[in-house]
């Protein structure tokens, strides 16, 4: 048989024109490809691709007919939209012209008409300026009829409206009509004011004002004699008439300020009838406080300040009973009394302000003036309600010469205390020593000394008037701190060799307690919202990562938690030294309890009654006399760490040391369980209930030890199975595990437990 090769012609494609061989050629490859017996279907085929054919040209003379209607459509639409737009045009063009030509037959007109408004404006604020003249003039008028009938009331009210019109003017650029208002009110005011001050002093002066004595040797302020009621009819009288100049009284007189450097808050003036009633006063503090006289002398700042309380005190209840209800009546929203106190703390002020250049550089001086000041204002804000909101000392002190100078006076003294304290015989003795309910902490004098000072320290900055201060005196108290605790570093290295003795434990009581307050004041308010001003400071300057910024935020951490961690450092360090020292101790005792015959000791029936083995006795001495020694010299606290640590190393040594290193018979394992149950166990039951808690280790090898023989050899195969199914699935590993928890084995390891096992010196002859 003829065998014909057919070499397959490959077609290759034209990317660039409709390529119907390419598309035939893939038809045919796709339809019949390799077998020619396919080629029986090419009747079936051609039938198909002529059926497509004949739908393809159906289709094809549908869309043929359809497309010329909707392009006609299109055509139509456009040509009638052309229209439209051209009509359009031809109106919008009509329009124009027709605007243009009114336009410039309107434009003479509107600049005869521009002319005529720019006239009528003119004319209507010439009307304006002089209505206003009228108007001011009218008020005047008034007040002139007002004052020649003797109604001072009214005069006053007027008057308090024209001055209301002055302000309303303020905005205006008629320079003369502002001139010609003020002056109107300047002049009106001058007359009521000095009217009314004389017929208020008058007043006054029958009420025997100023009271210069006690509340209750007042001769007549607070007492009713006959005349009293028209007294007090004509004080309220006058009162509210004082009260009505106050808006012109503002406009005219500039309140004396105190320097921009002080940053005192804005604050009103001090309302008129009170400033009348401050004159005398003022008067007798500038001729006793200012000048050449005795009474004015720089190491004396307490003279004027407690006179100026003295003043405050005596004044108080006339101010309450008296005049108060005069402003209330009035509708008006002063505080009589801290109205009389702010103006006289005014005073106070500008002498500070004066006094201070004086003795900044005299420490003694200076540091009895803030001491003086602190107390004044202590006094002035608990016993007279004085306002935070108001000028206060506190912003005098807070200048910045001032301030930089009461930050060094503060550290220095501060310095001194610290070294008299610590350089105090009973430095390392508790003030509570024998009182035992208060002498928990055991705290040294020295320490509670030195906590004192810091708290005296806030209390003396914790009314300054901005965040920024009180940052800046939390940042002298952070360095003292941290003085201190570098002080005690270095008295504790001194007395590293006693690490047991008196003074080592007072100095880690000292470190306790600092700590301990620390993080106390970490949740008071008042340094919590310093925590949030730092917070706000370090935003602003980007000092500090992103994450303290979010621990500060989240209050995660405190402002003393670098001194606080500084502390708790030492703390431990000066523990881990007792606790060695103790273990060390502990070892020496134990050596020959470490060499004790385990393997020949009679088992439990051959005695008649355990007793403690003898090896043991000088290490559970040892202990009991440490426990004993340092729970009387340390706080509560640091004990308990202090016995829970040596538990620790005490249970790893005996376990590793003396339990793993020997060979145990049925008598050592029940003596040695007898050791550490009846007598180790117990030294440590007066600190907790169950103090063989913190001996796992010990307990659970004596459980190993003593088990039975039966029970040992069970779980010993069950431990062996384990070991052996290990690199499998483990599945004998649970049972292990859960024979161990059945015995109280929970702490040691499969392994470990294995080995204790192999200590028991005896096992049955099992055939094995």
């Amino acid at each position: 048989m003829a065998t014909v090769a057919v070499r397959k012609k490959e077609v290759t494609r034209d990317l660039d024109h409709c390529d119907i061989p390419y598309y035939v050629s893939e038809f045919v490859e796709r339809e019949v490809g390799n077998d020619y017996d396919s080629l029986r279907k090419l009747d079936n085929l051609i039938d198909k691709l002529s059926e497509n054919k004949k739908q393809l040209e159906e289709q094809v003379l549908t869309v043929s007919s359809e497309v010329p209607k909707r392009i006609q459509n299109a055509l139509k639409n456009a040509e009638d939209s052309k229209k439209s737009l051209s009509l359009l045009l031809e109106e919008e063009t009509l329009l124009s012209e027709s605007i243009n030509s009114h336009l410039l037959k309107a434009q003479p007109w509107m600049e005869d008409l521009d002319v005529l408004i720019n006239q009528v404006e003119e004319i209507e604020r010439h009307l304006a300026y002089l209505k206003w003249i009228s108007r001011i003039e009218e008020l005047s008028d008034s007040i002139q009829q007002y004052l020649m009938t003797n109604n001072v009331p009214e005069a006053a009210s007027t008057l308090a409206f024209m001055a209301e019109l002055d302000i309303k003017l303020q905005e205006s650029s008629c320079s003369h009509l502002l001139a010609f208002v003020r002056s109107t009110v300047k002049f009106w005011h001058k007359i009521l004011k000095d009217k009314l001050s004389s017929d208020f002093e008058e007043v006054l002066t029958q009420l025997r004002w100023p009271f210069v004595g006690p509340p209750q040797s007042q001769a007549f302020g607070l007492a009713a004699p006959a005349s009293a009621p028209d007294v007090y009819n004509n004080l309220e009288m006058l009162f509210c008439q004082l009260l009505k100049l106050q808006t012109s009284d503002e406009l005219l007189t500039k309140p004396k300020q105190l320097p921009e450097k002080y940053s005192l808050p804005p604050s009103p003036p001090v309302i008129l009838p009170i400033q009348i009633m401050l004159n005398p006063l003022q008067k007798r503090f500038k001729y006793h406080f200012t000048g050449n006289k005795q009474t004015n002398v720089l190491n004396k700042p307490e003279w004027y300040l407690t006179q100026v309380l003295m003043w405050i005190g005596n004044h108080a209840k006339f101010l309450d009973d008296k005049i108060q209800p005069i402003l209330d009546k009035a509708g008006s929203s002063v505080n009589a009394g801290l109205e009389f106190s702010r103006a006289l703390v005014m005073l106070i002020l500008e002498k500070l302000a004066a006094d201070i250049p004086c003795l900044l550089y005299d420490d003694a001086l200076f540091c009895h003036l803030v001491d003086e000041v602190l107390l004044f204002e202590r006094e002035l804000y608990s016993v007279h309600g004085y306002l935070s909101s108001f000028p206060s000392c506190m912003h005098i002190l807070s200048e910045e010469s001032c301030f930089q100078r009461w930050l060094t006076v503060e550290k220095k003294f501060a310095l001194q205390k610290m070294d008299s304290m610590l350089s105090s015989e009973a430095a390392w003795v508790s003030q509570y020593k024998d009182i035992t309910d208060v002498d928990e902490m055991k705290v040294p004098d020295c320490a509670e000394t030195f906590m004192t000072l810091l708290l005296v320290i806030t209390d003396r900055y914790k009314n300054l008037p901005t965040a920024s201060r009180k940052l800046q005196f939390l940042g002298l108290q952070k360095e003292l701190v941290d003085d201190f605790r570098i002080r005690l570093t270095q008295v504790m290295k001194e007395e590293t060799r006693a690490s047991l003795g008196f003074r080592y434990c007072a100095i880690l009581n000292a470190v306790n307690y600092i700590a301990t307050v620390l993080a106390d004041w970490a949740d008071n308010v008042f340094f919590l919202q310093l925590q949030q001003a730092e917070l706000e400071v370090c935003a602003e300057s980007n000092t500090v990562s992103k994450l303290q910024l979010g621990q500060l935020a989240s209050m995660e951490s405190s402002v003393f938690d670098e001194m606080i961690n500084l502390l708790e450092r030492l703390k431990h360090d000066m523990l881990t030294r007792q606790v060695d020292h103790v273990f060390r101790e502990v070892k020496d005792a134990a050596k020959l309890y470490k060499k004790e015959r385990w393997l020949s000791l009679p088992s439990q029936a051959e005695q008649a009654v355990m007793s403690l083995s003898s090896t043991a006795c000088p290490m559970l001495l040892t202990l009991r006399d440490r426990l004993l020694q340092l729970e009387q010299q340390l706080c509560h606290s640091l004990f308990k760490i202090f016995w829970q640590m040596l538990a620790e190393k005490v249970d790893l040594y005996i376990y590793q040391e003396i339990i793993m290193e020997n060979h145990f018979n049925e008598g050592g394992a029940a003596q040695l369980q007898f050791d550490m149950s009846r007598n180790l166990f117990p030294l440590f039951s007066h600190y907790c209930k169950r103090p063989e808690n913190y001996f796992k280790h010990i307990k659970e090898a004596c459980v190993i030890l003593n088990l039975n023989v039966g029970s040992a050899l069970l779980l010993k195969d069950v431990l062996q199975s384990a070991s052996e199914n290990e690199p499998t699935l483990n599945p004998n590993q649970p049972s292990a595990t859960a024979a161990l928890n059945e015995l109280g084995v929970y702490k040691l390891a499969q392994k470990d437990v294995e080995i204790l096992l192999n200590l028991r010196a005896s096992w049955p002859n099992t055939g094995k």
